[in-house]
């Protein structure tokens, strides 16, 4: 091949990966409109006025996932009608939670290298009072019943708690002096009544029982355990084996939570039970599909979590105590929290 034909076949390949490349970009590009555009078939959002605090009416708070111009933003339902036209906010999140009308948003920050995240505090009208660093990707957010205390936990590595090769952190914060633990595991452990020490600890999921208690999940040598945690002497004290994402019900007693059980697929080995603090029964719910979320009580006997969906989840909700069948209660969306 003489030197003549070599430069032809060069201009020829620079051109192919030219054309190559602007297709790419072009075809994500067109992704990303339809993704703007708000779907025939999808749900009803209207901009409006979205307030934490309660105002009559029960109200149901999510992170919508419809496609169209309020994609993420937090948006609000009546409760009572889930189904109904969604009222955006303009705030965007990729998780939340809210109480007593505080709220707790977990945000990406676009780099032109790499995105950064924050948790941001907001006040009853999703304005911001305070904001965090966060270490990593956004993967869970928590405030107490008072709306004093919020929690989060991030991706430090990793992006799935399926597997092994993660690491959290997991932060709480108060709302009233911004005083913050960064790290739980920072904590103090006890491990089946002894104090325990380890390089691989691993904490995440945390749910409030008030502004000082609160439960989360403790991983360290291949295994899992519900703990019981203290701010007030930063300990963090084992209950239960095998529990993850735990939830806690209205009345105190008892913690929704995803278990590994016997013979799931390694990457989809999570089902939904309901652990009795008093008596540390299980009990199994009717729903028999893979969840991988921090399941939300909707009352003191109803269950709300995500499951995924056409346009990336749905919320549906199941009995707690076992009986009944799951049921899809809201398409597009995640990330709920009730209000009123």
């Amino acid at each position: 091949m003489n030197r003549k034909t070599r430069l032809a076949v060069l201009l020829f390949a620079v051109v192919l990966l030219g054309t190559v490349g602007t297709a790419a970009v072009l075809r994500a590009a067109d992704r990303s409109a339809v993704r703007d555009r708000q779907q025939a078939d999808g749900p009803a959002v209207r901009t409006g006025t979205v307030r934490l605090a309660p105002d009559g009416e029960r109200q149901l708070l999510v992170r919508n996932l419809a496609w169209g111009p309020h994609r993420d933003e937090i948006a609000t339902v009546p409760a009572d009608h889930p189904q109904g036209p969604r009222t955006a906010s303009g705030v965007k999140c990729l998780r939340f939670h809210a109480a007593a009308g505080t709220g707790i948003c977990l945000q990406a920050e676009r780099g032109t290298l790499q995105d950064s995240y924050r948790a941001v505090v907001l006040d009853s009208h999703l304005r911001v009072r305070h904001h965090f660093p966060a270490a990593g990707i956004p993967t869970r957010a928590r405030v107490s019943p008072s709306g004093r205390t919020v929690a989060w936990t991030v991706f430090v590595s990793g992006d799935s708690y399926a597997g092994t090769a993660f690491s959290t952190r997991t932060a709480i914060a108060d709302t009233r002096t911004w005083a913050l633990d960064d790290n739980l595991e920072e904590y103090a452990v006890r491990l089946d009544g002894r104090p325990y020490h380890a390089s691989d600890v691993n904490i995440w999921g945390v749910t409030f029982a008030d502004d000082t208690r609160f439960y989360a999940t403790l991983a360290t040598g291949g295994r899992t355990y519900l703990v019981r945690g203290d701010r007030t002497a930063r300990t963090l004290t084992t209950l239960h084996t095998n529990v993850e994402c735990p939830s806690l019900s209205p009345d105190g007693t008892r913690i929704a939570y995803k278990k590994r059980v016997p013979g799931a697929s390694p990457d989809a080995p999570w089902r939904l039970y309901v652990l009795d603090l008093a008596t540390m029964k299980e009990t199994a719910t009717a729903e028999h599909r893979n969840i991988d979320d921090q399941a939300l009580w909707s009352g003191n006997g109803t269950l709300v979590y995500a499951l995924p969906g056409d346009y990336g989840s749905d919320l549906w909700t199941v009995p707690a105590d076992g009986s009944g069948t799951a049921r899809r209660m809201m398409t597009s969306a995640v990330a709920p929290a009730y209000l009123g």
